[in-house]
């Protein structure tokens, strides 16, 4: 075979070969694409869904931590030893229970004694006053004397010496007035002291008895009884005032003007679940705006306030908040997986009355759940895509999918041919 030959039939070779890969490549919805009108034609299956109309409430989700209403320490404010316990550790009390008693026999006897002196110092007092009564009284007479016996002098039936006698008999029982007038001062002086005594000496006896200042439950108690406190003990027991309750949460500074917008027209409504019991979620209402921002995040501190009727929430636990703004009337929605993203934005495919697919761009707004308010581009009542998109293209048919997967409508017919083709 001549060089020549060969180069000819390798030739023949190469275009018979790429016949037959274009032959085999050739798409197969050439011959029964969309519009291709042949039998059997390629309509994409997908599943449909309606634009819904429904009321949306407008939410913030964070995580937030539950805080005690009020959270009491109680110390003790005498010393002695602690005679009893009143409660168990971890019990609810009330307001007014009686938690803890301390020895009072060292502060009764420190009562008994400052009333004795407060006695004493009433009885000082009686004296001092009787003591410048009766001077009172010597003056008045000595004084009455003198002046008898100055006038006798000036008529010469007196001496100038019994004058003189007088006169200074007066003066000396002045002076004794004056320090009994003294007395009396110094000895009321002593009874206000006592009495101050005997009332620190009685509310010293009182702080023996402790009991709670709030509603709430009680902690681990530090002081066991038998032991011997002091005023410096740093802390018996701690109490929680857990009904209401506070769950604090931030939320991002941008919303804060929407916040007190919709707090100028009512009360918000906080919902928070804790995170291991979804089912029971609580409900509170918004109480506290902290007055600043933190610079550091970027968020604001708020507060919600709930009654806690079955002590669900817990001080210290983290649970899910949810703050709900306002509820938006008939809004349009769409689940949230109709919606998908392309060169141009987020857009739906619009299934027409003819079956025919358009792409139609869209505005979304919050997510609520598995479904996304559709703020423009959408219509109430309109059929979009819900599952299929990858088999749809603008301008192509659709049919609808049931729900195991086959096209709608194709299972009625397979029954009708398998009948006509039954002996």
């Amino acid at each position: 075979m001549s060089l020549q030959f060969r180069e000819k039939y390798f030739l023949l070779f190469l275009i018979g070969a790429s016949a037959s890969y274009w032959g085999c490549a050739k798409p197969a919805g050439s011959a029964t694409g969309p519009g291709s009108g042949k039998k059997g034609g390629g309509d994409a299956p997908v599943t449909l869904t309606k634009v819904s109309l429904k009321d949306v409430p407008l939410e913030v989700q964070v995580i937030g931590n539950v805080e005690a209403l009020s959270t009491i320490t109680v110390k003790a404010q005498v010393g002695g030893e602690l005679t009893k316990v009143s409660f168990n550790e971890g019990d609810y009390v009330k307001r007014g229970d009686k938690l803890f008693s301390i020895d009072r026999r060292p502060t009764e006897g420190m009562l008994k004694q400052a009333e004795a002196n407060l006695l004493k110092d009433v009885a000082m007092q009686g004296q001092a006053e009787a003591n410048l009564a009766r001077e009172l009284a010597q003056e008045k007479y000595v004084r009455s004397q003198a002046d008898r016996y100055a006038n006798l002098f000036k008529e010469g039936l007196a001496s100038k010496d019994q004058a003189e006698l007088f006169r200074t008999n007066a003066d000396v029982i002045g002076s004794s007035i004056s320090a009994d007038r003294a007395a009396i001062a110094s000895a009321q002086a002593s009874v206000e002291a006592g009495k101050a005594t005997v009332q620190n000496a009685k509310t010293q006896l009182n702080y023996t008895e402790i009991y709670s200042p709030i509603d709430g439950r009680t902690g681990n108690v530090t002081v066991k009884q038998g032991n011997v406190i002091s005023a410096t003990t740093p802390e018996l027991v701690t109490i929680n005032q857990v009904q209401p309750i506070y769950v604090t949460f931030s939320v991002p500074e941008d919303i804060l003007g929407d916040v007190k917008r919709y707090m100028a027209q009512g009360k918000l409504q906080v919902v928070a679940a804790p995170q291991d019991d979804t089912a029971t979620p609580q409900t509170g209402v918004l109480t506290f705006v902290d007055n600043s921002v933190d610079p550091t995040t970027g968020t604001i501190k708020l507060k919600g306030t709930f009654t806690n009727a079955d002590r669900k929430l817990w001080p210290g636990q983290f649970v899910r908040v949810t703050l709900r703004l306002t509820t938006m009337k008939d809004s349009l929605v769409v689940p949230n997986q109709a919606v998908q993203t392309g060169q141009e934005g987020l857009f739906v495919y619009v299934v027409k009355e003819d079956r025919t697919a358009e792409m139609r761009t869209v505005k979304t707004g919050a997510r609520v759940g598995e479904s996304l308010v559709i703020l423009s581009g959408l219509e109430a009542g309109e059929t979009v895509v819900l599952d299929g998109h990858l088999r749809v293209a603008p301008g192509m048919k659709v049919q609808e999918r049931t729900k195991g997967g086959k096209k709608k409508g194709g299972e009625e017919k397979g029954k009708e041919k398998g009948k006509q083709g039954a002996p």
